[in-house]
C-alpha cells in the first residue's frame, strides 16, 4: 500500500501561482513537481475561491465550516434538551 503524500501549505500556493502568474502550462508544472495535473487544477479552483482561506491544513477548517460545525453541534444538542423536556411533560401530566 502506497503511502499518502501529504503538500504544504507554501508548496500548494507556489505550484498555483506558476500556473497563474506566471502562466506556465498547468501539464508541465504538475510533471515537474511530481503530482497529477487533476490535483492540480483542484489546488488552483480551491485557491481561486478563497485564496485567503486556502489549505488551512490538516485538521483545521476555514472560519465558515468551522462556525457550521459549531451551529450543528448547538442544535443537536438543543434538539435533545427539547426531547427530555418532552417526555418530562408526558410524564407529569401523566402522574399529577
Amino acid at each position: 500500500m502506497k503511502k499518502r503524500r501529504v503538500f504544504s501549505r507554501d508548496f500548494k500556493i507556489n505550484a498555483v501561482k506558476m500556473v497563474t502568474v506566471e502562466k506556465r502550462v498547468a501539464a508541465q508544472v504538475a510533471r515537474d513537481l511530481g503530482i497529477t495535473s487533476n490535483l492540480l487544477h483542484s489546488w488552483k479552483l480551491k485557491y481561486s475561491q478563497e485564496p485567503k482561506q486556502a489549505f488551512p491544513g490538516r485538521g483545521n477548517l476555514n472560519e465558515q465550516d468551522a462556525y457550521l460545525r459549531k451551529l450543528e453541534r448547538e442544535n443537536a444538542s438543543l434538539k435533545e434538551e427539547i426531547d427530555i423536556l418532552k417526555k418530562a411533560t408526558i410524564y407529569f401530566a401523566n402522574n399529577p
